[in-house]
């Protein structure tokens, strides 16, 4: 009787959660659309001033004008300051020669879509955090964070350098991993182990997986592959859900040696030959060492035949302009090499 009284419990709470995550659902979407709906319309009064400003010459006391009426008309509505008005201007005038973005941009908080606009010089760059944002589904917080640390300057001085073997993946692989990684919120002195340099990663699983991609899935720490009588650890292994792939992380608190790579191909073949299912694609390797030779990385993987990334890690943020300036200077060595 107890027993059926448990069953049927477990079934109407399985019910209960069913409707729970419908009435989630509804709110999420009504959520969406009226984010869309704003946006569009702050677009819409963007495209509005434009003009205004082009065909009648409309200037700042206009403008402020039109905010003073806005709130005598309707006083509960808020955010239709003098100021951001204008910002709608900028809005409008950013994105109105771009159909590749103009569609996305209801997609992201107005928020968010005013930090792109204002963080970001080139084209190229909003695009690339207007798609991030929207896949990774950024908050305010998480997106600041990833400008200021350079993620866009990181993912196309990554997406170079690449190893064959990971850009002959069956799967887009761009902008996943990155050449260096900011690990700041570790708060590790300049000076520490490997151990620690794992423990504080783990004591902070939520902000590393953020730092790494949303699509990450955590797997185990020392995650144990087994070989012939013998057991071998690996730091960090993952799960990529997009590229369906496991990742393992392994760590070094000492400059990039190709001694490295030959321990970490070790362990893909095992997790590929053991671990790995018949529909998952070849496992990855990420290397994160404390610093490294883009000339020794470059001999090490041009031999290579296993998909590794070796990169970098800093316990500090980097100004966005040192790496601009590193990813600029990258673009002009690669165009002497290729006219040379």
């Amino acid at each position: 009787m107890k027993h059926k009284l448990a069953t049927s419990m477990e079934e109407q709470e399985k019910h209960f959660n069913e409707v729970l995550a419908r009435i989630r659902q509804a709110k999420q979407r009504a959520f969406q659309l009226a984010n869309a709906t704003l946006v569009e319309l702050y677009w819409n009064i963007g495209r509005y001033v434009s003009s205004q400003v082009i065909n009648e010459s409309w200037g700042k006391g206009v403008v402020a004008d039109l905010a003073g009426f806005i709130q005598s008309k309707e006083p509960n509505v808020k955010g239709f300051t003098a100021r951001n008005i204008w910002r709608m201007k900028q809005f409008y005038e950013t994105y109105k020669e771009n159909p590749k973005l103009s569609p996305l941009v209801t997609q992201l908080s107005w928020t968010n879509n005013l930090l792109i606009i204002s963080s970001s010089k080139y084209d190229v760059e909003r695009e690339f955090y207007v798609n991030i944002a929207i896949k990774e589904r950024y908050t305010k917080r998480e997106l600041e964070r990833q400008i200021k640390s350079g993620l866009f300057e990181r993912a196309m001085l990554a997406d170079k350098k690449l190893s064959t073997a990971v850009r002959q993946l069956p799967q887009d692989t761009s902008n996943v991993f990155k050449d260096s990684y900011v690990l700041e919120f570790l708060q590790l002195p300049q000076k520490h182990t490997e151990n620690e340099l794992q423990q504080a990663i783990l004591s902070s699983l939520k902000d590393f997986v953020l730092k790494i991609g949303k699509d990450f899935c955590f797997m185990g720490q020392e995650y144990k592959v087994q070989v012939g009588e013998t057991d071998f650890s690996i730091d960090l292994l993952f799960y990529h859900r997009g590229l369906r792939s496991l990742v393992a992380f392994e760590l070094k608190n000492e400059a990039f040696h190709p001694s490295h790579l030959g321990q970490l191909e070790f362990y893909l073949e095992a997790l590929d030959r053991d671990i790995k299912k018949e529909n998952e694609s070849p496992s990855i390797g990420v290397l994160l060492c404390r610093k490294k030779n883009d000339e020794v990385v470059q001999y090490a993987l041009s031999r290579s035949v296993s998909p590794t990334v070796i990169a970098d890690y800093e316990t500090q943020l980097i100004p966005k302009e040192i790496l601009r300036k590193k990813m600029n200077e990258f673009y002009e060595l690669l165009m002497t090499a290729e006219n040379s």
